[in-house]
């Protein structure tokens, strides 16, 4: 079960309160403000800033 697009719809980065959307692989959330990603584990999007990751380009 993927993380529901109503959810999607009205989560935003916890840093900056922007954007977020799915990454390619789904298995997490980018803010391209911040350039964090946040982790989705078992189907639940997990909103911490201090367990983001930065993203690599």
């Amino acid at each position: 079960m993927a993380v529901s697009q109503e959810l999607l719809d009205i989560l935003v980065c916890p840093k900056c309160k922007g954007k977020i959307y799915l990454n390619e692989a789904t298995d997490g959330l980018i803010c391209d403000a911040c350039q964090l990603i946040y982790e989705i584990r078992d189907d639940i999007p997990v909103m911490l800033i201090d367990e983001a990751k930065p993203i690599l380009e």
